[in-house]
């Protein structure tokens, strides 16, 4: 499965013959989905052009010092990272990561970052065979960074041996399945995402601002952590990840109701959709027509879908979203009461803020817990959601907990 849509890639390349093959590497990557950027050594400038690699990325490339503009790229690349890949991963380089050299561009992002970090090392075979090298790539293992290869087989200096960088298609297999893993393996995820319309006319509709990038995130991430996810959006302009079965709906009633059919040996449910609270009593047949008089309208509850899945007698375990542009802690706390839900996952909203951004930040509240999750990309949030989630749910009964409910909401 291909699990690299929309993750954000820092492509390292140092200087040996096989730099060449970055290009394609680049090339593959922006075709399974992923976003690219290229830090280069100065050596690896002698086998392929920074001016190739943007062309494929798209993106800046970063070469030497003299690149860091501001003095802090190096601390920005090393954060904007999902994941850090070099290839190729010449003797040197592997050494002077072991070693944690901070001397180049690459090798100081390597230090910076927190992110998970995979080599692809390519060398002649007698370099690789070295016991310096081998010890090199023992400590990074004990670290924790992937070495991936090399390949045996004829090395541009004419002999035969392991030392050939791994193909680019099987580093973005690599890449891929270190998204995966299997922490909500063998359950079935239901999520509501994006806004509701309620109709005033055939011409006009109440709504939000909501984009659906953060429940979309959330649906990529629970697929990717092992789950049968079904999605049920709003109308967005977005393409529903990969493996994720897709229900698209208008209004809160029309979103109630393909819940509702959904829900059926669901384990887990997540309303990251902003459904709306209030709908028009009479929704007009015909468009009305401008008048000067002012215009009332009268408006009723929508479904409230999240404490509509709480109440019912049986049911998953139920974690819902919080948008507010103010007493954030407060305000997450008293819903997650007044639903009866295990969590409440709040963010504020405004200028900037929340909707219709690529970033966000989250303070998750349950029984027991809290944690603030700060800003940071949605994907990479929604990640960090779903390993919280996971934490939590496998240790059930002692792990969430859902309140009794203040009061009964009808949908």
């Amino acid at each position: 499965m291909n699990f690299m849509a929309k993750k954000r890639i820092l492509l390292g390349v140092s200087g040996g013959i096989a730099a060449y093959k970055s290009a394609e590497l680049v090339r593959r990557l922006r075709t399974a989905g992923a976003v690219v950027r290229v830090v280069m050594t100065r050596s690896a400038k002698e086998f392929v052009t920074a001016t190739t690699l943007h062309t494929l990325s798209g993106e800046p490339v970063w070469s030497d010092w003299s690149d860091d503009k501001s003095g802090m790229d190096h601390i920005e690349l090393a954060r904007w990272a999902d994941r850090i890949l070099i290839a190729p991963a010449t003797a040197d380089t592997l050494a002077r990561i072991a070693h944690g050299r901070a001397d180049d561009l690459l090798t100081a992002i390597c230090l910076a970052t927190e992110a998970p970090l995979a080599v692809a090392p390519a060398m002649n075979q007698a370099m690789w065979n070295n016991k310096a090298t081998q010890a090199n790539v023992d400590t990074l293992r004990e670290r924790g960074v992937r070495v991936w290869g090399p390949a045996t087989g004829e090395q541009a200096c004419g002999e035969t041996g392991p030392g050939r960088m791994l193909e680019p298609d099987a580093l973005v297999q690599r890449l891929s399945d270190s998204f995966a893993n299997g922490r909500l393996a063998g359950l079935k995820v239901v999520i509501t995402a994006g806004p509701t319309r309620e109709p005033v006319d055939p011409v006009r509709y109440l709504s939000n601002r909501s984009s659906g990038k953060m429940g979309y995130a959330i649906a990529q991430a629970a697929h990717e952590a092992g789950a049968q996810v079904e999605l049920v959006s709003g109308p967005v302009a977005l393409q529903a990840p990969d493996g994720v079965t897709l229900t698209r709906v208008e209004s809160a009633s029309d979103m109630f109701r393909a819940v509702m059919v959904c829900l059926e040996d669901c384990d887990l449910f997540i309303g990251a959709a902003a459904v709306a609270d209030y709908r028009p009593v009479e929704p007009q047949a015909r468009k009305i027509k401008k008048q000067a008089a002012e215009l009332l309208l009268r408006l009723e509850p929508a479904p409230d879908i999240l404490a509509a899945v709480a109440a019912l007698k049986s049911r998953p375990v139920c974690i819902g979203f919080a948008a507010e542009t103010e007493n954030l802690q407060e305000y997450a706390q008293k819903k997650r009461m007044q639903k009866g839900v295990e969590m409440i996952v709040a963010n504020r909203v405004g200028a900037g803020l929340g909707f219709e951004t690529d970033d966000n930040e989250l303070w998750l509240v349950w029984e027991g817990g809290s944690r603030w999750l700060p800003k940071a990309p949605k994907t990479r949030l929604a990640c960090q959601l779903i390993e919280q989630i996971a934490d939590l749910y496998l240790k059930q009964p002692s792990g969430l907990k859902a309140p009794e409910p203040h009061a009964k909401h009808s949908a």
